[in-house]
């Protein structure tokens, strides 16, 4: 928070004189709006990580849960990655029920999701994003305090993946098969990043490459990569290329949404 421009002292004025009650109120106003955003929590939960919906199935559900001990109104939808689109911008080819609904503390809602059975590419995983957007109940008014507070709408974004089946390999298997290389980034030819490709139909997650150099670790940020595709990976602070291939340490995400340490080259046994 950007406090207020200082000034010198003026003739009459001296340090230690009383606060105005204005400044007093704000300053409290202030000091509750971050409290609010420090102690704010959403109260609904959604069992797992990740959906993985295959192809032959005639529908998955997503369990959540209230785990607040307010009730809380609840809307969910399906978008292909916008996190921008409204719920109702975008025809997904899944259909989710119920769309919006309520649940009360303690208790639990089925989310049932659907393929409409628009043809898909049967050859390689695709990728959506179930959306779960809380909007807490209303705040009683009944006294100065509580009209002074702050409600939060809380939305969780987690992906879902539609699995042909047939595919070849095992998706929980694809992390180990990813190739990587150290090179200057193709974009701009003066970063330094961790090249990574994926020779698999599934989609990869990698939640962390870093490679060693003069005793330093680099590290990148998370990003996934899609199936028979390729993802540089900056390593922030790295200015040079590395002498000799260098050993590249990775965790990749699985279908329990486990995280999956790895190598490369891979350690021989």
């Amino acid at each position: 928070m950007t406090g207020a421009p200082s000034r010198k002292e003026g003739p009459g004025e001296r340090r230690g004189s009383r606060m105005k009650p204005g400044f007093l109120r704000r300053a409290a106003a202030a000091c509750a709006i971050g409290l609010a955003a420090t102690l704010a929590n959403a109260s609904i939960v959604i069992t797992g990580t990740r959906v993985i919906y295959p192809s032959n199935a005639r529908e998955v559900t997503v369990k959540l849960n209230n785990n607040g001990a307010a009730p809380a109104l609840v809307q969910a939808w399906i978008d292909d990655g916008d996190a921008s689109a409204n719920a109702q911008q975008q025809p997904m080819p899944f259909t989710l029920t119920p769309p919006i609904f309520r649940i009360d503390p303690a208790k639990g809602q089925m989310l049932r999701v659907t393929y409409t059975r628009e043809p898909l590419p049967a050859d390689r995983e695709s990728v959506y994003w179930l959306n779960v957007l809380e909007i807490p109940p209303k705040a009683q008014i009944s006294d100065e305090g509580s009209r002074n507070q702050l409600q939060f709408a809380f939305r969780t974004r987690i992906k879902l993946f539609f699995r042909p089946v047939g595919l070849e390999g095992d998706a929980n298997e694809a992390g180990a098969k990813l190739t990587w290389s150290i090179a200057r980034s193709a974009r701009d030819g003066k970063q330094i990043v961790l090249l990574a490709k994926n020779p698999t139909p599934y989609y990869v997650t990698v939640v962390r490459a870093s490679v060693d150099v003069k005793g330093k670790t680099y590290e990148s940020a998370a990003d996934m990569i899609a199936p028979r595709g390729e993802r540089e990976f900056i390593l922030e602070g790295l200015l040079a290329l590395p002498e000799g291939p260098p050993r590249i340490r990775f965790e990749t995400v699985n279908d329990y949404g486990a995280n999956v340490p790895a190598v490369f080259p891979p350690e021989s046994r």
